[in-house]
């Protein structure tokens, strides 16, 4: 299978994806043109609109019942788990995870599966409840809504559409993901697994598109879901076009991510998590630390620290299993963030540079520390490996200063004292608030959380992204002793 042949899977069968013939996705590594980037196409929109919609009219789901969506949805993950090797190497060249994410992500496609049977088993569909008065009986539902939109983003794609649409059928919706353009090619990947599976027609489309194809399906009507990952301009534009016939929606977006430094905080141990969390994916996700503050008598030696940790760090090719960071998705985006640092330092910003550069590749860079700009000049998220420090006298204008810009994704504490560092961390506004750390895995298995202000609608959590997909019913029988 090669995945640079990109190909729509609608209504059960691959259908050729329109190209844009002067576009390319490339290789980061070397440069070299891999696909020709996806273009837009009306018809195969309309028709993959009118697959889910004929699949939630046929009423497949109900009659499947539980046991035959997860009976499908077994077959999806086990075709999956055979195309991990297939899975991994796509993900390494669009767009461009290092080897040791790109495996494990590819290996846990399957998992993501399995978990939303198992959230299906342990939720059900349907419960009794009492009824009023003499009334009854009650039965609680919960249904899905109806065909919906997934679009994954562009710097983790695999994870973000396999779970999602897992979530979906397992709740009953006929899904549409729509592939980002910029990583197009992991999407052959699942489209044949779905083929493998025997997945029904309706129930998985997986089609390419640009920003028209996004607002398409957006707009409508027969869209009773949406759920999106990306930037917060993206984010505002679907939202406005699923507004008009009042899709459900969860829009998980961007923000400048705070970090406070508290005065007791082990500085070695702080430089050591700020190194990793600034560089993972090289520093493409959106949960990664972005601006710190330190109190003055720390600023040195964390930014020493800071620059000692990250020269220990690889950089070079993602298809290199010993490299630590990897290139940017594209060249347009290094171009994006090396202009974003250059702003801060025209602005008396300092950036310091660091990392041991095993190979050069067309889109690397070297991770940043920039200090000395001041923070009301930093307040844009930089989606690459770049943090800014800043000192701080206050921590109370600390949390004012951050939590009045309206985003509210992530954020973090470092202090040895855990009670008062949990206490700054309960302050700051962010659906995720880790302390002592930056790691990518949730703090709980019962994680929730929301996303605030522009930083996105809904939020996610293993039962949340389950949940997001039907809604409650209540069907009984009236209480026949009812006053009015």
């Amino acid at each position: 299978m090669s995945t640079s042949e990109l190909a729509n899977l609608v209504a059960g069968n691959l259908r050729p994806a329109a190209t844009q013939p002067d576009a390319w996705i490339i290789d980061p590594n070397t440069g070299q043109p891999t696909a020709h980037r996806p273009g837009d196409d009306p018809t195969i929109v309309e028709e993959a609109l009118a697959g889910a919609a004929a699949a939630h009219r046929s009423g497949w789901a109900r009659e499947a019942g539980a046991q035959g969506r997860s009976e499908v949805l077994s077959r999806f993950a086990d075709a999956l788990e055979a195309m991990a090797d297939d899975l991994a190497a796509a993900e390494m060249i669009s767009p461009g995870l290092i080897a040791s994410v790109a495996g494990p992500i590819a290996a846990g496609s399957a998992h993501q599966v399995r978990g939303a049977i198992q959230q299906l088993a342990e939720l059900g569909s349907e419960t009794s409840v009492p009824g009023a008065g003499s009334g009854g009986p009650v039965t609680l539902r919960r249904d899905p809504w109806g065909p919906v939109v997934i679009m994954p983003p562009w710097n983790a794609p695999t994870p973000t559409a396999i779970g999602k649409a897992a979530a979906a059928i397992a709740a009953g919706c006929p899904v549409i993901v729509k592939v980002h353009e910029r990583a197009p090619l992991s999407a052959r990947v699942w489209q044949e697994a779905a083929l493998q599976a025997d997945v029904p027609g309706g129930m998985l489309q997986v089609i390419h598109g640009g920003p028209r194809t996004a607002l398409a399906l957006a707009e409508d009507p027969r869209v009773r879901a949406i759920s999106m990952t990306g930037g917060i301009p993206a984010g505002r534009a679907i939202a406005r076009a699923g507004a008009a016939h009042f899709a459900r929606l969860q829009l998980e977006l961007g923000g400048l991510n705070p970090v406070i430094i508290l005065p007791d905080a082990d500085i070695a141990r702080t430089a050591r998590s700020l190194a990793m969390g600034m560089t993972k994916l090289s520093g493409q996700w959106c949960e990664s630390p972005g601006q710190v503050f330190v109190p003055p008598s720390l600023h040195d030696t964390l930014i020493d620290a800071l620059y000692a940790e990250l020269s220990l760090l690889r950089i070079g090719a993602s298809t290199d299993a010993s490299v630590d960071v990897g290139p940017l998705v594209d060249s347009d985006h290094r171009a994006m963030v090396e202009g974003q640092v250059r702003q801060l330092e025209a602005v008396g910003g300092r950036a310091r540079c660091a990392g041991t550069v095993v190979e050069e590749t067309f889109c690397g860079v070297l991770p940043a520390v920039v200090t000395e700009a001041p923070a009301e000049a930093a307040r844009d998220e930089i989606f690459g490996p770049v943090l800014t420090v800043h000192s701080y006298q206050d921590v109370d204008e600390v949390i004012d200063f951050v939590n009045n810009r309206d985003q509210g994704l992530a954020g973090y504490v470092f202090g040895q004292d855990v009670q008062a560092a949990m206490a700054t961390g309960a302050r700051l506004l962010g659906g995720e608030i880790k302390i002592n750390g930056t790691s990518l895995f949730d703090l709980s298995p019962e994680s929730h959380q929301s996303f605030w202000g522009s930083s996105g609608i809904g939020g996610h959590g293993s039962r949340d992204a389950f949940e997001f997909f039907r809604g409650y019913r209540i069907v009984g029988v009236d209480n026949p002793d009812a006053p009015i």
